[in-house]
């Protein structure tokens, strides 16, 4: 880390923000896509409000806390959602002996679980912070993993007081008709085994407090131990693991590509944008069919339906890619091989499923988006304005839903989109009927990507077919890079964030879900309405827990 200052061109809009920060700036710590300002842990709320609000960087992309030999610390990850190509990293060390830092809280909503994460895995602590306890780990759990002093070998022991019954006599008010009330880890309607403790007021939810962890598999732990160049690509598929696994591999191949200055062949980059548009079309069709259950309780019809159109997705992906699910099909510099031979008869196969596919989004609007009682459960419920969504770090569908215009895919171009026709599906709903209308309308604009995909694979010449970069056998980036990048996964904006140390592995790796961020509004979705509702509105965020955990 730089402690002066480094004089950078105006056009970088650098200098504008090192005006604007002025003698708050200790110091320089540039990363590999933004400029980054070291900055006290006393002023970063300063600092924070004035990049968001006089500088216009509304979007808390990530959180990422680490520790070094002398120093923790914590990086924000600033974009705007205007432009996410405009960038700014906030640094902020504490000293070993006392990791306190201010928290960004009261800036940016999305920080509240953020700096949990970061309190409970690496151990720092954030003054001001309006609800500082674990959030992935029980309370009871000693220390803290990603900290150097962390013990492996100590017991583990979480108490029965500690996850007693909470509807004890001295939680009853004789003058209310308050009851709290455990949704999951286990009820189907939770996608997974999240536990939503709610408190309801009669039948009206008054509060709500998501409850995580139940899934953490330690993956940024795992993605550390491994290479850069071979081991590392088969865990980004258990992060979001119902169909989306090729745009996982794309946020870490994105990132590893850029830290290493890796060029992808243009022919592999039509084959990976044909790729994750598929996994985003079966993604979406178990959105709708899972979403139908919630708000239907009805299993047989339309879950089947999504699940039947899903499975001919899957089989062009097994083609593609010889897996089912976990594809491990990217590679660091383009994809594994090249399409199944005779690529004509899977050609032939895409398109025959892209030609069904209108009649299926009929049928489907049919059947569900059209049905009184589906638009009684769904609209004007679960209701998030778009700068709440802003705040809370919302994207993909949840935030498009809300009218909020963000869509890496155009806004921050990579692969194959820019050189394809096609259009950013937004909604002003702000509602649960807005999003799965989005998700409804994303497929019938995926569909459009793949056949251009397809029309450009069939016509390409065949001694141009590169499917892979000519990479290096051992990666080794140099020594305190640092990079954050995303892509627009099927949920949103996943993004990885790693820092080198000259050696093949890295020293951080930092996973920025879509789905953490997304599941963090539900209570400003749901307080104030029903039960029925609340169950509506977590379905309308269409979470994997894979992904929350991590």
């Amino acid at each position: 880390m730089s402690t002066g200052l480094e004089t950078t061109p105006d056009a970088d809009g650098v200098s504008d923000l090192e005006a604007l920060l002025g003698d708050r700036i200790v110091g320089r710590d540039d990363h590999l896509n933004a400029p980054a300002f070291v900055v006290n842990p006393t002023d970063v709320q300063d600092v924070l409000f004035d990049l968001r609000d006089r500088a216009g960087y509304d979007h808390c992309a990530c959180v990422t806390a680490q520790q070094y030999a002398d120093r923790y610390e914590t990086i924000y990850h600033l974009r705007k959602f205007d432009d996410p190509t405009d960038e700014v990293s906030v640094v902020v060390p504490t000293t070993p002996d006392d990791p306190v830092s201010q928290s960004a809280e009261p800036v940016y909503r999305t920080a509240d679980w953020h700096e949990r994460e970061a309190y409970d895995l690496v151990g720092i602590e954030y003054a001001e912070h309006p609800d500082l306890r674990r959030i992935l780990l029980p309370e009871t759990w000693q220390g803290h993993p990603l900290s150097d002093d962390y013990d492996q070998e100590q017991p583990q022991l979480v108490t029965l007081t500690e996850h007693e019954n909470p509807i004890q006599p001295d939680h009853r008010d004789e003058e209310s008709d308050t009851m709290f009330l455990n949704i999951g880890p286990h009820h189907p309607a939770t996608h997974g085994v999240l536990h939503v403790e709610t408190v309801l007021d009669g039948e009206t939810v008054v509060d709500v407090d998501p409850d995580i962890g139940y899934l953490h598999r330690c993956e940024e732990q795992m993605c550390q131990s491994g290479t850069y160049r071979h081991q590392i690509m088969p865990y980004p598929d258990r992060w979001d693991y119902v169909s989306a696994g090729l745009l996982n591999e794309w946020a870490y191949a994105r990132a590893i590509e850029d830290l290493a200055e890796i060029e992808v062949p243009e022919y592999a980059q039509v084959i990976r944008t044909m790729g994750a548009e598929l996994c985003r079309i079966a993604a979406h069709m178990l959105a709708l069919g899972t979403f139908a259950l919630d708000v239907y309780g009805e299993f047989t019809a339309i879950f089947m339906y999504t699940f039947r159109d899903r499975e001919v997705v899957q089989d062009i992906l097994e083609d593609l890619t010889g897996q089912r699910m976990m594809f491990n099909y990217f590679r660091v510099g383009g994809v594994a091989w090249d399409l199944p031979e005779p690529r004509e008869e899977f050609i032939e196969k895409t398109r025959d499923f892209l030609d069904e596919l209108p009649a299926k989004v009929d049928e489907y609007h049919d059947m569900v988006t059209s049905n009184e009682i589906f638009q009684t459960r769904c609209i004007d419920t679960g209701v998030l304005e778009p700068e709440v969504a802003k705040s809370y770090g919302c994207t993909g569908p949840v935030a498009r839903g809300s009218g909020v215009d963000y869509d890496l895919r155009r806004d921050d171009p990579y692969g194959y989109y820019d050189n394809l026709e096609w259009d950013v599906v937004t909604r002003e709903g702000c509602d649960n009927y807005a999003r799965v209308l989005c998700r409804m309308e994303e497929v019938e604009e995926s569909a459009k990507i793949v056949e251009q995909c397809l029309d450009l694979l069939e016509e390409w010449p065949e001694d141009e077919r590169d499917v892979q970069a000519n990479v290096p056998r051992t990666l080794k980036p140099d020594a305190d890079a640092e990079i954050y990048r995303a892509v627009e996964a099927a949920k949103g904006e996943l993004g990885i964030y790693m820092r080198s140390d000259g050696t093949d592995k890295p020293a951080r790796f930092k996973i920025r879900s879509p789905c953490f961020s997304n599941l963090q509004a539900l209570p400003e979705m749901s307080e104030g309405e029903y039960i029925p509702d609340l169950i509506a509105s977590l379905g309308s965020l269409d979470v994997v827990l894979g992904e929350v955990d991590r």
